[in-house]
């Protein structure tokens, strides 16, 4: 809802009253000293969305985007863009934390309070800063006259609701960039009061802007200037001491501004502040001895009175720090060896320098440690002692150094070839160490003289190494000549007077014959495919000769069928002429199936092969004399034959 200039102006008189009667606005600065946070609100961090908090009568919603009325914990407005058009996009909290939750506040109509917290156990008569960190989340170029830009007031009260201070921020206005500003309000306790709340509210109402962000809200108490260093006030606020060293260190401080300070010496080990017993003077002595590596912080807490027995009375000074630095430590060195004639190069870690000194070598500090050329009176033992930045000297390392004579490598010469699955004996020599590759075919590969067995032609390199020198350069090729092989092709079948090719094949390596055997009724016997014309049946073997590896054969068989007459006519009369059914030739059939039939279809012969022709009787008895029919089959993938025969008698 947009407000009406006449409504604009009747809230700012009531602003205006209020202020009047009731703001105490501290102007003072705290210039001293803080103590550690009696509220330290942060809100958190972690995923979207946060908890609700307590102590606001904003209503809470875990929508990262809030609407009027309405307050969120988030750690961002992400996605940016998606939120309100006039708001800013802002990706973390004040402190850059990605995770960090912050207050996301989108104004209620009417004035609200946002933050209350109480702070118990103050100390009477003694200054406190409340802050916040505050974004206004409009931007500049989304606002006009009629936006409202936030308008807080701070305040602190006691428990039964006097206001002790109050302070307005004014008006923070709207940038183009997203700004962060840190608010504060300073008070000093009245004698009588030990425990108070503290509140942010606004003084503008929303529906048209007044939309912030709140972060890291604190109240702590704030005291006068501590001055300390070491040895002076004006000295060093820090020291460094190595690893088991032992010194002596003396901080002096200066309150300034404070008639009646009473002191408590503090130190951090890592673990929190903690008071030193017993140190309830300006000065703290303190004493290393075999120092432990660390962060050891030391400072002062400043109270009036008897007040400084509460920690929520003090200011402290700036912590004052002692480093023990460790001292470097370089890793061990594995014995090194090194080839005569090469570059030996020793890397030391660990440390910031080095000093290397070895066998004829003066102190250097030349890390890596180089020597080219090395000889034989480069061996021996060599050490090198670290220091780290912080100057502190590390426990020297030795590295043990083997100066080895180089490699000469001698391998075998190529051999003659060899045929497949034969073997052959490699030799190497001039070194310690060998390692061929690849290992296929090889029995062992890592020694000198391996047997290989390689199934083709294959180069073999052989490393030699001599404790830490190495030579890659040789290598023997193994040719295998494949062994001869003979494939006298698929079995074939002709008939009688007819011709066919034979499909053989010859594989292998320096072939010097072949040969088809026997080789009657063949074209060319030493061709692998030769054109066969027998007339009867045979085996043909084909024979391929290698001149160093072998012989090997192969065998087709040509199967020959004969032409066979079939008569029309016989006379089973019992006169010893053409008594039988005579098929000429058929007995080359042996698998033939032969079938005869009435003129009616009656079967009456069958046979298969034809060991037996046809007498003209059916379970032995004569038939009569007429006409019968059969069916051949030759079973030798050509058509059934059929026709007649005249029985006559």
């Amino acid at each position: 809802m947009r407000l009406t200039i006449l409504r604009l102006l009747l809230i700012t008189i009531c602003i205006a009253l209020y202020l009047e009667g009731h703001a105490q606005t501290q102007t003072q600065t705290c210039n001293g000293s803080l103590g550690d946070p009696v509220i330290n609100q942060t809100f958190g961090q972690g995923a979207n969305p946060g908890a609700q908090i307590g102590g606001t009568n904003m209503t809470y919603t875990t929508n990262n985007c809030p609407d009027d009325g309405f307050y969120t914990i988030s750690n961002s407005l992400i996605p940016p863009g998606n939120c309100h058009p006039t708001w800013h996009d802002v990706a973390h909290d004040h402190t850059g934390n990605p995770n960090g939750y912050m207050m996301i506040i989108n104004a209620s109509f009417q004035p609200s309070v946002f933050f209350t917290q109480a702070a118990n156990g103050l100390c009477p008569n003694t200054t406190y800063e409340f802050s916040a960190y505050i974004l206004n989340l409009l931007r500049l170029a989304a606002s006009d006259e009629t936006t409202i830009q936030p308008n807080l007031v701070f305040s602190i009260e006691t428990k039964a609701g006097q206001v002790l201070v109050t302070a307005p921020t004014g008006i923070i206005a709207a940038t183009d960039l997203v700004n962060w500003i840190k608010f504060p309000i300073y008070f000093t306790t009245p004698k009588d009061v030990t425990d108070v709340v503290v509140k942010i509210s606004n003084l503008a109402p929303g529906g048209n802007g007044n939309d912030l962000i709140l972060d890291d809200i604190t109240f702590r108490a704030c005291g006068p200037i501590i001055q300390s260093g070491f040895a002076s006030i004006n000295g060093p606020n820090s020291q460094d001491l190595c690893q088991g060293g032992s010194a002596d260190y003396t901080i002096k401080t200066n309150v300034v501004g404070n008639n009646d300070p009473v002191y408590q010496w503090q130190s951090n080990n890592g673990s929190g502040w903690n008071d030193i017993g017993g140190e309830t003077t300006s000065t703290l002595n303190i004493s290393f001895k075999n120092a432990v590596p660390g962060t050891y912080q030391y400072r002062l807490g400043v109270a009036n009175g008897s007040d400084i027995n509460s920690v929520q009375c003090r200011v402290y000074s700036p912590p004052l720090t002692i480093n023990v630095n460790p001292l470097p430590v370089v890793p061990a060195f594995a014995t090194q060896t090194f080839c005569i004639g090469n570059t030996m190069t020793l890397t030391a870690s660990g440390g910031s320098t080095y000093v290397w000194s070895g066998p004829n070598l003066p102190p250097t500090s030349q890390n890596p440690l180089v020597i080219e050329n090395v000889t034989p009176a480069d061996a021996g033992t060599y050490t090198v002692t670290p220091t780290s930045d912080k100057g502190c000297p590390g426990a020297p390392v030795q590295a043990i150094v083997k100066i080895v004579p180089k490699v000469v490598p001698v391998v075998s010469a190529d051999p003659l070839p060899i045929c497949a699955g034969s073997s052959i004996r490699l030799s190497a020599s001039g070194g310690l160490y060998y390692k061929w590759s690849p290992s296929d075919g090889l029995d062992y590969d890592n020694i000198a003289t391996p047997v290989a067995s390689p199934a083709k032609t294959t180069t073999y390199k052989v490393t030699i190494s001599n404790d830490g020198c190495t030579d890659t350069t040789k290598s023997v090729t193994v040719t295998v000549d494949q062994n001869p092989v003979a494939t006298a092709g698929s079995n074939k079948f002709i008939f009688e007077g007819q011709s066919v090719k034979l499909d053989g094949a010859v594989l292998g390596d320096e072939i010097t014959s072949v040969y088809w055997s026997p080789s009657n009724d063949l074209d060319d016997p030493t061709s692998p495919t030769p054109i066969a014309s027998p007339v009867h049946d045979v085996t043909y073997t084909l024979t391929v000769t290698s001149q160093r590896c072998g012989i090997s054969t192969g065998s087709v068989f040509v199967r020959v069928y004969e032409k066979i007459t079939i008569p029309n006519t016989f006379t089973p009369n019992g006169d010893g002429i053409n008594d039988l059914w005579n098929i000429k030739k058929l007995i080359t059939y042996p698998e033939c199936n032969l079938n005869i039939y009435t003129r009616d279809g009656q079967q009456v012969f069958q046979s298969n092969g034809y060991a037996k022709p046809w007498d003209g009787t059916q379970n032995g008895k004569q038939l009569p004399q007429g006409t019968y029919y059969y069916i051949l089959d030759l079973k030798n993938n050509t058509p059934k034959r059929s026709g007649w025969v005249l029985l006559l008698r």
